[in-house]
């Protein structure tokens, strides 16, 4: 399934939650937590400006990101979580 963003929404697909800790112990689906970090999927065409012009997102497709733990809203695609989230709750991209 393609899905394409409007505006300055991204698509991010989330990354899973380790399964097991440092120490080596295994992790139950209910004591894992969602990860804020994601690849971006897709990208929306920007900003649209008081000028009317369209500012550039300034991530791109697969960029990995940080966003804040409850930023956006959480869709599944082909039975992976995605979040749609507008790209000034993207803390920051992995260099």
């Amino acid at each position: 399934m393609k899905i394409r963003p409007l505006g300055e929404k991204v698509l991010v697909r989330i990354l899973e939650s380790e399964e097991k800790t440092k120490g080596g112990i295994i992790l139950p689906d209910t004591a894992k937590e969602e990860k804020a970090e994601g690849q971006v999927v897709a990208v929306g065409a920007g900003k649209k400006l008081d000028s009317g012009k369209l500012q550039p997102l300034e991530v791109k497709k697969g960029d990995k990101v940080i966003f804040g733990k409850y930023a956006g809203d959480e869709v599944t695609i082909d039975g992976d979580k995605h979040k749609i989230i507008k790209e000034e709750e993207i803390l920051a991209i992995f260099e």
